[in-house]
């Protein structure tokens, strides 16, 4: 279907739809965080370590970052302000992010979900007011994604009534601490509980590993990770336990409880299924990461937007002035996409959060499938936003040449501080396999260990029929795909409807393919569980992928629909359009192996790519504009700096002009004859 040229928008326009439910916390920290929270470019790792345990305590209170605690401590019980107040804090100083989100997210979030109220009574106070420093010990150096087998052991002796910690051998060390190396006085330690010579599982204890001094608590053992590739601001430390005596009152006993004579008791039976509650408690850390990685690529994106817009080089044959990069058609194509896709899983994230402080703020039982949702979500919208700010912050970099290697430009900084991202609360390549084991199994109530997937046998017992989920427009897009007509060639690749059809059609073949075979792997290699889901690992990735394509894809869709300015309404619906036709070209390949394209229809979609490049090109400063980054925030020389030089460089080569020009004259003017 046909639609006008998106026309000129105000950006504000836009960042009213793109703000959400949470505008308020977004304007506040436009408002009220100054530059002091800015990077240092050329900082040491102990400096940067001191600047930002210092501004962490400077952080404004009203920015969201602690307002998931209970009111009663001094939070608002708004776990989706929290949320966006980090993505909001990203934009500035992705170390200081990180270091509030160990502080009040991960530790503070653990006390919270997996405490019970003596322990929100003794420590929450302190750990909002950040007086109590503490760090979240989960990963070991020879576990990281599989924590169901961590290593390190917490046993209870009814005598003494306390636990005894130990790291039984150095893989069982826990690793890449953050908070550990240095500032840390008290550690949230995820372990197996014995009790009674039998294992429950992995449960998490409060160990205080400094004393008031800072020095090391006795068997405590604290080392720094060591320099790393970002995030200087972060210390990085490993911890190790040496029978370490704890306090049978500091296992935080919300899903198990110990007794005074050893006695274990749980409200979830099941190892399995409490560890995976445990877990689903702690689902803040991966929407969180999403959300800074998000922040990231729109900052890499506003800097090479609108330096692009400055910056020129070369000139057209015949012309005097040399063209800007953004009208080129390549530079075009390195950034309208990824911008695209930074709009789609913007969107995308907005439904998240809320889904996520909806599901923490109900009262009443937990539903479990929407609570499997959630986490499915979570991990899926986590490696889909890590690995595109990757590929994006490169391609910004490139696109701003030998300047975006500069530190002053801001984007090795981001480069550096997010490349971790896609291994960290949860390696991507895992997180994949979760979404697409919760689309295979229809989000059963246990799963098993991420490594083995199971038994086997649950391919051909419990497989059933997946149903589309949808978060947002439900009816809209239902009709817009039922309006679609039965042969592909009779639709125009404008029609949305179109789009969304293909990209369910996608994620339901891939799922019902890998699901075939499955099944054949489970007829022919009963006693190979591994080889079985070896087998198909690059199939049920892809699922994943394409299940997270089209959950984008839809929360666009619904962003558009609840956008009130025409403008900016129209401008958005061919930002949708490239999105999902780029996201086609890409995977151009799959769709013609499986017949869902003609090779002329293909080539037809990258000529439409092409086009909507060129119509979207006035806009690119307006969507980038949209994000609402404050300039100081962007911390970036050539923002500075280009505009003042081109129009130096244009004056200098005007004058040049004019001299040639005069020079020209003198030479072709009439013959002047010397004086007789």
């Amino acid at each position: 279907m046909s639609r006008s040229h998106a026309g000129p928008v105000d950006p504000a326009r836009l960042r009213e739809v793109l703000d959400g439910r949470w505008a308020h916390i977004r304007k506040s920290a436009r408002e009220r965080i100054d530059d002091k929270f800015l990077p240092v470019y050329g900082e040491s790792g102990e400096q940067a370590r001191d600047r930002v345990s210092r501004l962490l305590r400077e952080l404004p209170t009203d920015l969201g970052v602690t307002a998931a605690f209970p009111v009663e401590y001094g939070g608002a019980a708004d776990p989706g302000a929290t949320m966006v107040g980090g993505e909001m804090l990203a934009h500035l100083d992705l170390s200081l992010m990180v270091k509030a989100g160990v502080q009040w997210g991960l530790f503070g979030g653990a006390v919270v979900a997996l405490g019970t109220r003596r322990h929100h009574d003794a420590y929450l106070r302190d750990i909002i007011s950040a007086n109590l420093m503490g760090c979240f010990a989960m990963t070991e150096t020879g576990h990281g994604s599989d924590v169901q087998q961590l290593r390190t052991t917490c046993t209870y002796d009814p005598d003494t009534q306390t636990f005894d910690l130990h790291t039984p051998h150095p893989a069982a060390r826990k690793d890449y601490i953050g908070n550990a190396a240095r500032d840390g006085r008290m550690a949230v330690v995820f372990a197996q509980l014995v009790t009674h010579g039998r294992s429950h599982g992995v449960h998490a204890w409060l160990v205080p590993i400094r004393d008031d001094d800072g020095a090391a608590m006795p068997g405590v053992t604290i080392g720094d990770a060591g320099p790393k590739a970002g995030l200087l601001g972060v210390d990085n430390g490993r911890l190790t336990f040496d029978h370490v005596t704890v306090p049978r009152e500091m296992l935080l006993d919300r899903y198990g409880q110990v007794a005074p004579d050893g006695a274990y008791t749980s409200p979830i039976p099941g190892d399995t299924r409490r560890f995976f509650t445990m877990l689903g408690t702690l689902v803040r850390g991966r929407v969180a990461v999403g959300g800074a990685a998000s922040s990231a690529a729109k900052s890499a994106l506003t800097i090479a937007v609108r330096y692009g817009d400055a910056r020129r080089q070369f000139a057209e044959p015949g012309a005097e002035r040399e063209i800007v990069l953004n009208d080129y058609l390549a530079h075009q194509r390195k950034l309208l996409p990824a911008l695209a896709t930074t709009y789609a899983l913007h969107f995308a994230q907005e439904e998240l959060v809320s889904a996520l402080h909806d599901a923490q703020t109900a009262t009443g039982p937990v539903d479990e499938h929407r609570q499997r949702e959630l986490e499915s979500r979570a991990a899926g919208l986590k490696a889909a936003h890590t690995w595109h700010a990757t590929r994006t912050i490169q391609a910004c970099r490139e696109a701003c040449g030998g300047a975006g290697y500069l530190a002053e430009n801001r984007l090795p900084a981001l480069k550096a501080d997010t490349d971790v991202f896609t291994t960290f609360e949860g390696d991507n390549t895992v997180l994949l396999q979760l979404v697409a084991k919760g689309l295979l199994t229809g989000y059963r109530d246990a799963f098993g260990s991420l490594d083995g997937w199971g038994r086997a046998t649950f391919v051909a017992e419990q497989v059933r029929e997946v149903v589309l989920e949808r978060t947002a427009a439900r009816s809209l897009i239902q009709r817009l795909v039922s309006a679609v007509p039965g042969r592909d060639e009779e639709v125009a690749l404008g029609d949305r409807g179109w789009h969304l059809r293909m990209f369910e059609d996608r994620e339901r073949h891939l799922l019902e393919s890998a699901i075939r075979r499955l099944r054949a792997g489970s007829a022919t290699k009963k006693d190979r569980p591994f080889d079985i889901f070896n087998d198909v690992q690059d199939h049920v990735l892809k699922t994943a992928t394409a299940h997270i394509d089209r959950v984008a894809l839809e929360a666009l869709v619904a962003g558009i629909e609840r956008t009130t300015d025409p403008a900016a309404r129209r401008l958005l619906s061919r930002v949708c359009d490239l999105y999902a036709l780029s996201t086609i070209e890409s995977d151009k390949g799959w769709f013609l192996e499986h017949g869902r394209l003609t090779p002329a229809r293909s080539k037809a979609i990258t000529a439409m790519v092409n086009d909507l490049l060129k119509e979207l090109r006035p806009a690119m400063v307006t969507l980038v504009d949209a994000f609402g980054i404050p300039d100081e925030w962007l911390n970036c020389a050539i923002l500075r700096e280009e505009p003042g030089r081109q129009e130096a460089m244009a004056a200098h080569d005007a004058e040049l002009r004019a001299t040639a020009r005069a020079s020209q004259d003198v030479l072709t003017g009439p013959e002047v004859l010397p004086a007789q």
